[in-house]
């Protein structure tokens, strides 16, 4: 069974339909690539997976539960919606870190606004928090910046930053890791360090989406490939499938460009 089913989700800003009758399984355990031209649709169709934009049709569903059905009146639809987003892990682009806050601190604010609501935490705050910064210190020795910890962002190299997003997406173990071009801010040594944190992260079978225009990466870390154009998916398979054979028009064009890029 799929852990994340995307039904005919359309998307609309005004009069013009950014999404188009979009429709995807992922299963767990795959590392699903969407690549495509800017204007594609491929980071307005992460937003609508992480709630952040709310698709005009179509439904989410995730583990079985649906998480969104656009023929749901609003109320019914916006429901538990901060419940809905824990499902995903959001890796920006820009980092999106908080400068007033250090590295660790940034990956366990959330889990710290969370546990506030616990019926136990008043009871049990000292051993939770305490939870709390040792599953942050984890990740971020993960991440592979243990003497990073105490540093903000500004001290921070973009990879570094981009690192510590990465652990706070995972502070709340999400079911499905979602990167929106993680490294299309950084210079190509500080890539390379993205990177390798995310083929890291295939080997030990999270379940990802990520938006990339690095193809060689996409080939080699990707279960699927999704190839987006206006809006549509036009091309969907497995990496030799779709970067290596591609069988639409669209997809060689796009596939030739960025090779003469």
């Amino acid at each position: 069974m799929a852990i994340l089913e995307v039904r005919n989700i359309e998307k609309h800003f005004g009069s013009t339909q950014v999404l188009k009758d979009v429709s995807f399984s992922l299963e767990e355990g795959n590392a699903l690539a969407i690549i495509g031209s800017s204007g594609s649709g491929k980071t307005t169709l992460l937003r609508c997976l992480n709630f952040l934009e709310t698709p005009n049709q179509g439904s989410i569903i995730v583990k079985g539960e649906t998480l969104f059905d656009a023929s749901l009146p609003t109320k019914q639809r916006e429901q538990d919606l901060r419940k809905k987003r824990l499902h995903f892990g959001m890796v920006f682009q820009s980092f999106n870190l908080f400068p007033q806050y250090t590295a660790l601190e940034n990956v366990t604010l959330s889990a710290q606004l969370l546990a506030k609501e616990r019926e136990d935490y008043k009871q049990n705050k000292k051993e939770i928090l305490t939870e709390i910064e040792q599953k942050g210190k984890a990740l971020l020795d993960q991440m592979g910046l243990a003497d990073r910890m105490t540093h903000y962002p500004h001290q921070l190299s973009g990879g570094q930053q981009q690192r510590v997003a990465i652990a706070r997406a995972l502070a709340l173990s999400p079911d499905i890791l979602c990167f929106d071009e993680p490294t299309s801010a950084l210079d190509p040594e500080l890539t390379g360090e993205v990177l390798k944190v995310i083929r890291g992260l295939a080997e030990q079978k999270t379940t990802m989406i990520i938006v990339t225009h690095e193809m060689a990466f996409a080939r080699d870390v990707a279960d699927q490939i999704i190839f987006m154009d206006d809006g549509l998916i036009v091309e969907q398979g497995d990496p030799k499938q779709v970067i290596d054979n591609p069988k639409e028009e669209r997809t060689k064009q796009f596939l030739t460009r960025y090779t003469e890029g």
